[in-house]
């Protein structure tokens, strides 16, 4: 007979909530057949199935956490009336919805690429980060509406106590799901995910807005309330800001001028190069990909070319673990070099 540990986790496996060790040994499985198929790559691993699996998992169980978050808010809105947890509890569901349009990046990504898709399909992903920036703008236009509204027309709130205790439900959900989405995406060098978490994070401080209200309510101040939310919304739009400029940054190609300098130090270890040049890289969803030029010193057979552009590409893979590849071009040395 199963032990009730085992039977949990054959049931989180069958419903696709594995964990992320399940997922690298499927990875391991992938990856062998993968070589046995089409050869060795220099040492260059591929890490696109671990690191979109792990996106998966850690979109799945943060779409639990919201939901669980939402459907106990809600019963609160319902015998309260509070419109400022009602906002809240739209943010929440909205945050759960955002891992639509990821789940379904993540998913495309798995295709690998084809005639058409030569690079595969990471940008599907920066194109749902741009989706999720969209949500977390409407999410602050709901926010200041509803603050405009409150200021302008105050209601009464009923059950001041579940209020409160409904929005510290919502900011502990939230910020639950935004140290998860925030820690696996900066591991996955996925900016949306990261958004996705901010986004989360944004929705932690409306719900701690709800218990000031609900606070300054009490205390017989009603436009409390509303004054909160308006602050709270400036904060949102913070976050969109941010979140927007590192979004449409990986969509005009735009990477970290560090990793520019990283390519070049991890150049720099191998023997017999005399200059690095044309160093350019850009990021395909959380994928990095690199070309550069290469010139060895003297004059160099064949063979040796490629080791040296072998050993190149080792270095690149451990000073940069998001390298899905690189491009190496072997240049040969100027008149002035040979002499």
């Amino acid at each position: 007979m199963k032990k009730p540990a085992s039977i949990i986790k054959a049931t989180l496996s069958w419903l696709g909530f594995g964990g992320p060790e399940d997922h690298a040994h499927k990875h391991r499985a992938h990856h062998h057949n993968h070589d046995s198929e089409h050869g060795h790559t220099h040492g260059v691993v591929d890490p696109s199935i671990a690191t979109t699996e792990r996106g998966i998992w850690a979109i799945k169980w943060s779409f639990v956490i919201l939901a669980i978050t939402f459907l106990g808010q809600l019963g609160i809105v319902l015998i309260s009336g509070s419109v400022a947890l009602l906002a809240d509890t739209i943010h929440n569901l909205g945050d759960a919805a955002t891992a639509i349009p990821l789940w379904v990046a993540f998913r495309l990504i798995q295709r690998g690429t084809s005639k058409r898709f030569t690079y595969g399909y990471g940008r599907v992903e920066d194109l749902a980060g741009v989706l999720i920036v969209l949500i977390i703008l409407f999410s602050a236009l709901v926010a200041g509406y509803q603050a405009i509204d409150r200021l302008l027309d105050p209601q009464p709130i009923r059950h001041l106590l579940w209020v409160a205790v409904a929005g510290v439900i919502g900011f502990i959900g939230n910020e639950l799901v935004a140290v998860f989405r925030i820690r696996v995406g900066r591991q996955m060098n996925s900016a949306a995910l990261v958004a996705d978490g901010y986004h989360a994070r944004t929705d932690g401080l409306t719900s701690l807005a709800v218990v000031g209200g609900a606070a300054g309510v009490w205390l017989g101040f009603p436009l409390a309330d509303p004054i909160v939310g308006l602050l709270i919304t400036a904060a949102i739009f913070a976050i969109v800001w941010q979140s927007g400029k590192a979004i449409f940054s990986r969509l005009l190609d735009g990477v970290d001028p560090q990793v520019i300098d990283d390519i070049r130090h991890a150049a720099a270890h191998v023997d017999n190069i005399r200059d690095v040049s044309n160093v350019r890289a850009r990021w395909l969803g959380h994928q990095l990909v690199a070309e550069l030029d290469i010139t060895l010193v003297g004059n160099a057979t064949i063979d040796q070319a490629n080791t040296v552009a072998s050993d190149v590409e080792n270095e690149l893979v451990s000073h940069l673990p998001a390298l899905q590849s690189a491009h190496i071009r072997i240049r040969p040395p100027s008149t002035n070099d040979a002499a």
